[in-house]
């Protein structure tokens, strides 16, 4: 039975090794940045969604260079070193750092789309009430939409606690076209707030295709949980995908983890390994 044990730090394949390096120095960056010049480099290169004002598309490759924690980049590094080191011994550098980006991206994509899906229906009746700011269109965007506030953002709290006191009093006055007007400009601020709130950052979509790629190479590799519990990599693969499905449609929000990301991952991995396999290219 193969037993997987990753090689010393010293051995590591070349691209394995800078894509170590450059995480670890945006991450300092990322620190450095916002605390000596106040500038949050993830909201710069972290990816937005498509539809927001700070969207570029560069950030579909910027994003997964990016981590938010100490511990989000080192468990990220961790994989990528214990797994990534063996996939690029096996298929070489270009290859691997093609189905790094390939993954990661599709794991972008993937993301976009379940955030396209939940904000569809705030679009939908956000933009109704712009085009045509009556009432009924107020009152059904109201009705359809739970209002999304980060508390420590202090700049939208006031603008959306003033919003509660005009707009009730134009629900009932219709005919005040001064606080009508407030009513419009908070509505377009937060529609702006709302279509930026959504960032994604850390190179763990591409992580977990670099998994799924050693569990189909190899399936009865043994893993070491924790360092001590043995599981095939096979079913460590199958476990994750399992854990990061329910995790998606149980809607916890609250995590603050792009859990349909990882999928988007191991899907788009699983995607080009069979291509791969079928243009009869080197698979392992």
């Amino acid at each position: 039975m193969q037993q997987y044990r990753p090689n010393k730090f010293g051995l590591l394949p070349p691209v394995v090794k800078n894509l170590l390096i450059i995480n670890g120095l945006l991450f300092l960056a990322t620190i450095t940045l916002q605390k000596v010049f106040n500038f949050d480099l993830i909201d710069f290169l972290g990816l937005h969604f498509f539809k927001a004002d700070k969207f570029k598309g560069i950030q579909y490759i910027t994003y997964m260079f990016l981590h938010g924690s100490f511990g989000h980049v080192f468990f990220n590094m961790f994989a990528l070193w214990m797994f990534g080191n063996v996939l690029e011994n096996v298929w070489g550098g270009r290859r691997f750092l093609f189905y790094v980006l390939f993954t990661g991206i599709g794991a972008a994509l993937l993301h976009t789309l379940v955030i396209y899906i939940e904000l569809r229906p705030f679009l939908h009746y956000m933009n109704a009430f712009l085009n045509d700011p009556t009432v009924t269109n107020m009152e059904n965007f109201l009705s359809h939409h739970r209002f999304t506030i980060n508390p420590h953002d202090i700049d939208i709290i006031a603008a959306f606690n003033s919003f509660k006191e005009y707009g009730n009093s134009w629900l009932t006055n219709p005919s005040d076209l001064i606080t009508k007007a407030k009513v419009i400009e908070f509505m377009g601020t937060y529609k702006e707030y709302v279509l930026n709130l959504p960032t994604v950052v850390g190179a763990s979509g591409a992580v977990f295709g670099i998994l799924l790629a050693f569990g189909m190479l190899f399936p009865n590799s043994l893993i070491y949980i924790y360092f001590a519990i043995p599981i095939k990599a096979k079913y460590f693969v199958m476990i994750y995908g399992a854990l990061e499905l329910y995790l998606g449609f149980s809607n916890r929000m609250g995590d603050n983890i792009a859990h349909f990301a990882h999928l988007g991952g191991m899907l788009f991995g699983f995607i080009l390994l069979m291509i791969w396999k079928k243009s009869r290219k080197k698979f392992y």
